[in-house]
This record gives structure tokens, C-alpha cells and sequence, in this order.
């Protein structure tokens, strides 16, 4: 048994044959294995981020199934996912609107450990400020911003907090929606180099969205690559980028601007 099983899974925005309707994912199916850092590729409107969004129960397919761990996760009543939600966090594009601006630091990073869904699954540590010490660590910041406001932080370090918040309460599966597109070149390779390491070291799944092939090769070990809704190809990350068979992979490698990741 697969850790994540998608099935099947189409999501259209709005009634079929009106000028609104949008077809964002189109019968997809994929499997996530324990510990694999899978990324999804594709250029904007290519479904991928309606599709993690669905896999974490934001947003609900139109038809399929999504099953986490072997318990239908699509369609279900928020609170019936206090597994989900404790075994899986997320890690937004761009951290001035993910982390609130009128809280600390500290705060922010503990959040989660306050959820009752959270408590409710009796998997969240209950020692919040040992807890908050140990993941700031982890990421490189010193306690003392916990005092903080993320206003105060730069762009890299706020991307930090957000990472912080989302391995405070353990979870099995991070999941990473562009998380070095809003950031400045001079410190993308260091968070891309941050999360590679922390999944490693913590025995992470990761699922992370991207539009860029050469970041997903520097930190995935296999890809899909989406267009239009559907997945056009797929593989392990260095054969696809080496060798694409898609014509659409082909031109997404040419045309795509890319950085040295080291």
C-alpha cells in the first residue's frame, strides 16, 4: 500500500459547457511511497498546485478518490482529519502572506501544537517551547527570533519560520508549494539545500511543486510533469532531465529560466 494513492482524480471549476468552467486536473492517478521526494513540474495553470491542494483536503476533487496512509481523505468532514492534518503540513510559495504579521515568531512556529484537531490525534509534541527550540535550530535560526514579527525578518529567514511551523508537530509528508520562487537568488540554493537536508534527516516524504526542472532534480529523486491537467510525463528525476520523451518536457527544459543550485 501506497502512503499516498490518488485515483482517478479530475477537479472542474464551475458547470460544464458555461464560458466559467475550467478543467484544472484531469483524470489523474499517482502513488507516493514512504520516504520518496517526489516533485510535480509545469508551467502556470498546469494543475499542479489544485492537485496538492486536493491531496491535503483544501480543495475537493469533482470525481476520484485520494486515499492517505489507507483512509479516504477526499470528501471528508474536517473533523475526520485530524490524521491528515497532523501527518501532513505544508510549506506556502511566499511566507509575507503565510505567517500572520501581527503574531511572534514563536507563536507562528507552535501554532499547529495548539490545534484541538491536532491534540485530538495524540500525535503533536505537548513541551511547545522545547519543541519551538528545536525546530528553530533545526533551520538554522537562533531562539531569540521567537520574539520576533516576521516583519522584521528577511525574505529567506520568513521562508525558515514557515518551514519551522510545518515540522513542529512531526509530520510524515512535507509538502512544498514553490518554496523559493518569491525568494531573492542569493538564498534559494540555501533554503532548497535547507529542506534536502531536513528531509533526509528527519525521514520526510516530499512532495514539492515547482516550475523549474532544475530545482526538482537537485532535490527530488523522481518528477511528473503536468500539463493542462494531466500528467504528461513521468520518471526518476535525472532521466527526465537528462533524457525527457515529451515534447512538452523538452520545451519546458529549453525555455524555462534556471539558477545553479551547488
Amino acid at each position: 500500500m501506497s502512503l499516498y494513492e490518488v485515483d482517478h482524480v479530475t477537479r472542474r471549476y464551475g458547470r460544464v459547457g458555461t464560458s466559467g468552467s475550467v478543467l484544472a486536473v484531469d483524470d489523474v492517478s499517482l502513488a507516493v511511497e514512504q520516504g520518496q521526494r517526489l516533485g510535480i513540474v509545469g508551467e502556470s495553470g498546469s494543475g499542479k498546485s489544485t492537485l496538492v491542494r486536493m491531496m491535503t483536503a483544501l480543495d475537493q476533487p469533482t470525481s476520484g478518490v485520494i486515499r492517505f496512509d489507507g483512509d479516504v481523505v477526499s470528501h471528508r468532514a474536517e473533523r475526520d482529519l485530524g490524521g491528515l492534518r497532523s501527518s501532513v503540513q505544508l510549506v506556502f510559495q511566499d511566507p509575507r502572506s503565510s505567517l500572520n504579521p501581527r503574531m511572534r515568531v514563536g507563536d507562528i512556529v507552535t501554532e499547529p501544537l495548539r490545534s484541538r484537531l491536532l491534540r485530538v490525534s495524540g500525535h503533536v509534541p505537548t513541551d511547545h517551547r522545547a519543541r519551538l527550540a528545536e525546530v528553530l535550530e533545526s533551520v538554522d535560526l537562533p531562539l531569540e527570533v521567537a520574539d520576533r514579527f516576521p516583519h522584521e525578518l528577511s525574505g529567506g529567514q520568513r521562508q525558515r519560520v514557515a518551514i519551522a511551523r510545518a515540522l513542529t508537530p512531526k509530520p510524515q509528508v512535507l509538502i512544498a508549494d514553490e518554496p523559493v520562487s518569491a525568494l531573492d537568488v542569493s538564498v534559494r540554493a540555501q533554503v532548497l539545500n535547507l529542506v534536502r537536508d531536513l528531509v533526509a534527516a528527519h525521514g520526510l516524504t516530499l512532495i514539492m511543486v515547482s516550475h523549474d526542472l532544475t530545482v526538482v532534480r537537485h532535490v527530488c529523486d523522481s518528477v511528473i510533469v503536468m500539463r493542462h491537467g494531466r500528467i504528461e510525463e513521468q520518471g526518476p528525476s535525472e532521466q527526465v532531465y537528462r533524457d525527457p520523451q515529451s515534447a512538452y518536457t523538452r520545451e519546458l527544459l529549453a525555455s524555462i529560466p534556471t539558477f545553479r543550485v551547488t
